[in-house]
Formats: structure tokens, C-alpha cells, sequence
């Protein structure tokens, strides 16, 4: 069963659920003067209910697990997370009656942390000094310790994460942009966006780029994943073979860019900047395109970070 008829049976139970996806997709026009035949497009995930794309392969995971009979409110949904899928188990947990325990950096945003506790979640903290990989280590660790009082939802080895992507975002996407796109600019979270999308519009047209942003491991960019040392866990999802170009990416320049968008009326999250520096980079060689990229959550998620101290 797919994710539109899964929704469509679990909307009757949670309603909330019925509300997630098909969320609009906007032009942005703050580089046109630089890139005047280039055209840039987020998808803003904002409204989706948990507030950012997260609640895709989220509910994806979740709703699959009930319908396969692994399940229920026996047991206690447990995953790692950097903030934004947190808000989304924690969310949906509420709604279902489900407990949620979640194992988060403690430099993840206040704001999230709160979120995620206004729903009755847990949180186990793993220090930030030890790096994201940390919260996958340490989530593995309680897992093994009680597997019978758990469900390990493991977004980053679980298919039904890139599948949300596939059979939602990137069609969408395609029907969107009436299937001009020509790039498709994201980073590596857990694998599962670029993973999903890349592998659909290529699909639909083998031409199409998919182009990955890489931040260094310190400062980082909440949310998305530092691949650039040998020891960085690479997700078990993650499907390298559908990434065209990698690209390194400059967090200050990333948060300068969300400032930019910022004033042009979208205020995207801290991943969002990172996107579209990308995208930029990719208009400049490119001459022409459509470029797609996501706006992931929004920008008063961060306001307790340095985000919006520049």
C-alpha cells in the first residue's frame, strides 16, 4: 500500500495526518538579477503540520509499522534525530496514542527541544562535542539494551524514509514545475530526500541534476549531515549513485543567504540558505535552468542559534 492510500485510512483516525504534502512550490527571484535565465523554486515544507518536510517519511515510517503489526502503543517509537523528525514522531505519537523517545544533540535548537517536549516526548541528550554520529551510536546502544520495549525507526536504514520522497515529493515536483525542472539542489540529512527525489526525476527525465551540498563538520548546518571525513557514517539509505556533483559548502555563506531570503519574505531554516548557495553555484554554470530546491522548515526554529545574529 502507498503513502497516498496509507494517509487516506490514517486521516480517518488523525486527521492532522490528511494534511501532510502536496505543499506549494514558490519561485524565488532575490538572484534573478545575477542569474536572470535561471529559474529558482522551493518547495515550501512549512505546511506541512509538524512544520517541516520531516513529516513525510515520518508518518511514512510510522504508518507502515502500524500496518505491518509492529506497531503499537505497547511499545515506545525510538529514533535519533537532529530536531526536525522529532517534532514529527513526537507529533504523531501524541496523535496515535504511541510513546516517543528521542536521542538529539544537545545543540539542537531550543526552540525544537521545546516542540518536541509540548508533545510529551522524551529526549536523551548526547553531547555535541561528540558529533551528530553520536545520537546513531548511542540510539543503537538503547535499542540493543531493551529491543522488546522499543520500535527502532531508524530513519537513516529505513526505505520507507526515501520512498516518502519518491512517491510524494518528486512527483509533485514534476507536476509542479510541469516537468521543466532541470536541477535539484539538497544536502544529506539522512539520505532520504535526495535519495527519493533523485531517483524519481530521473526517472521521469535521466537528464536531470541532482546536486548535494556538503558542510563541514563544525559549525555545521543543523540538519543536514557532514560527509567529508572518512570516519563520518555515511546512511544506509543514502544512494550515492543518483548525486551528479557534490559540492562544499560554506556555512557563514549559507546563513548570509538565508538573511537575503529573508528579506524577500521566506525565512526558511538553517539548511534552507545552505540549498540555495548551491543553487546558486549551479545557475552560474549552467547559464539556464529550472532549479528546485527545499525549504525544509522555517526560520523561527533557530532563532536561539547564531542563525540571525549576522
Amino acid at each position: 500500500m502507498g503513502f497516498y492510500e496509507l494517509q487516506k485510512r490514517f486521516a480517518e483516525r488523525c486527521p492532522a495526518i490528511g494534511l501532510i504534502g502536496r505543499t506549494p512550490l514558490v519561485r524565488i527571484d532575490c538572484l534573478k538579477s545575477e542569474l536572470p535565465d535561471v529559474e529558482i523554486y522551493a518547495k515550501v515544507e512549512t505546511f506541512n503540520p509538524g512544520g517541516s518536510l520531516k513529516d513525510r517519511p515520518v508518518a511514512y515510517v510510522v504508518m507502515a509499522a502500524i500496518e505491518r503489526g509492529e506497531l503499537d502503543a505497547s511499545r515506545t517509537i525510538l529514533d535519533s534525530s537532529s530536531g526536525n523528525a522529532g517534532i514529527s514522531y513526537a507529533w504523531l505519537g501524541a496523535a496515535l496514542g504511541i510513546p516517543v523517545k528521542l536521542v538529539i544533540p544537545d545543540n539542537a535548537s531550543v526552540e525544537r527541544k521545546k516542540r518536541i517536549l509540548a508533545h510529551g516526548a522524551q529526549i536523551h541528550y548526547t553531547r555535541a562535542a561528540d558529533g551528530y554520529d553520536e545520537t546513531l551510536r548511542e540510539v543503537r546502544k538503547l535499542h540493543s539494551a531493551e529491543p522488546g520495549t522499543y520500535f527502532y525507526a531508524n530513519q537513516y536504514g529505513n526505505e520507507w524514509n526515501w520512498r516518502a520522497h519518491y512517491e510524494t515529493t518528486a512527483e509533485e515536483i514534476w507536476e509542479q514545475t510541469s516537468g521543466r525542472v532541470t536541477h535539484f539542489v539538497a544536502g544529506v540529512g539522512t539520505g532520504g530526500t535526495i535519495t527519493g527525489v533523485g531517483r524519481k526525476l530521473k526517472e521521469k527525465n535521466p537528464s536531470v541534476q541532482i546536486e548535494c551540498v556538503v558542510p563541514d563538520a563544525f559549525p555545521g548546518v543543523e540538519g543536514l549531515k557532514p560527509l567529508k571525513d572518512p570516519h563520518d557514517l555515511v546512511p544506509e539509505i543514502l544512494d550515492k549513485s543518483v548525486i551528479d556533483r557534490m559540492w562544499d559548502l560554506d556555512v557563514d555563506e549559507a546563513f548570509e543567504m538565508n538573511q537575503r531570503l529573508a528579506r524577500v519574505g521566506l525565512f526558511g531554516g538553517q539548511s534552507t540558505g545552505g540549498y540555495l548557495v548551491g543553487a546558486r553555484q549551479v545557475g552560474r554554470e549552467a547559464k539556464k535552468a529550472v532549479i528546485v530546491i527545499m525549504l525544509n522548515d522555517i526560520g523561527e526554529r533557530y532563532m536561539s542559534t547564531r542563525l540571525w545574529d549576522m
